[in-house]
């Protein structure tokens, strides 16, 4: 599981001149403001910004989307869990900014 950013980035990305540009977003989506993320350990503004903005949005999706082990959250239960780890696991500015937004992303079928 923990191999998936480096697998994206270097075995698809790679291989795509037009696609090289997001080896850097898929590659570095999971490492953490802190340091503890993977799979480099980058801290802060060494991840690169479109790479933090697309571990805000991902994890928000992992929380409110419906999974085989758990229903999916609401919206301000999602924006709950990225407000307790902004600044430790995600950008504290991007997570403030998300959180602004959050609830014009709800959709219904």
């Amino acid at each position: 599981m923990k191999q998936h950013p480096s697998i994206g980035a270097e075995k698809v990305l790679m291989q795509n001149e037009a696609l090289k540009d997001l080896i850097p977003m898929v590659k570095y989506h999971h490492e953490h403001i802190d340091g503890s993320g993977y799979p480099c350990q980058l801290k802060g503004d060494e991840i690169p910004l479109e790479a933090r903005i697309v571990a805000v949005a991902d994890v928000y999706h992992a929380l409110i989307s419906d999974r085989p082990y758990r229903k999916g959250l609401g919206v301000e239960k999602a924006c709950e869990i990225l407000q307790d780890g902004a600044g430790v696991q995600w950008d504290a500015e991007l997570v403030r900014k998300f959180i602004q937004i959050a609830p014009s992303l709800a959709t219904t079928i």
